[in-house]
Order: C-alpha cells, then structure tokens, then sequence
C-alpha cells in the first residue's frame, strides 16, 4: 500500500497516525505562548505592508493604499500589545511602521490620527442641537 504524499513520516520512514499527529499539535500548543503569536503576526503584517506600499523591488504593481493602511493600523494595534516584551527590538519594528506610513502619505494617503480611533469618530462630541444666532 502507497503512503499518500502529503503524509508526514516519523522517524522510521512510516506514515504518522492521526493520533500522533494531534498529540503533536497538542505538545506544541502547550508550549506556546499569545505575546509569541502576536509578534509574528505583527511581523508578518509589516511585511505584507512593505509589499503593498510597493517598497520591496518588484511588488510595484501590488501597491494598495487600503490594504496598506489596514495593516498600518493592525500594527499599531499590535505593537501596542507587545512593546513592552519586545525590549530592543521594538526599535526596528517601530521604524518599519514609522516607513509605511510615511510611504502611506507619500501615496495620497491621510496621516494617520495620533491614537487608533475604532469607534469612528467616538473620540469627537456630536455637534450640539442648541441652536446658536448667527450659526
């Protein structure tokens, strides 16, 4: 009987079982922590920000400004979260976002706000009903 190729082996050369496979998984997940999946995704998001800034050579036909301010903003998000673990490295992931959005605004983009607004506008007051002579 053929093992399907995208079957992982074990270390005798024999197909893994389900079982195994889950019991892996399982011993990984353990050991893994959130700050760890946040900073890779942090990472990953600069670098498909690069792509859609047009920064890397090659990737001038992906630029996309609102993918690219997508990512800025999830990144900031991000960063926020982890800054404080990320000890020296935060430096380097803070000039690469500090990069985007300048390439951002270079592409006809707005600057973004100094603190993430997600509530649409929650940090402005509604304009007063009060009606004012001469307004």
């Amino acid at each position: 009987m053929s093992t399907p190729p995208d079957m992982p082996l074990g270390p005798d050369g024999e197909p893994v079982s389900e079982e195994e496979l889950r019991a892996a998984y399982e011993a990984q997940l353990k050991q893994l922590r959130v700050e760890d999946v946040v900073v890779q995704t942090l990472v990953s998001l600069i670098n498909l920000a690069g792509r859609k800034a047009g920064l890397a050579p090659g990737t001038e036909d992906e630029r996309d400004p609102e993918q690219l301010r997508m990512a800025i903003d999830g990144s900031r998000a991000l960063l926020a979260l982890v800054e404080d673990q990320l000890g020296p490295d935060a430096a380097s992931l803070k000039d690469a976002l500090s990069q985007l959005q300048m390439a951002y605004v270079q592409m006809g983009g707005t600057a973004p706000e100094a603190t993430p607004d997600a509530g649409g506008g929650a940090g402005q007051a509604p304009p007063s009903r009060l009606w004012v002579p001469g307004q």
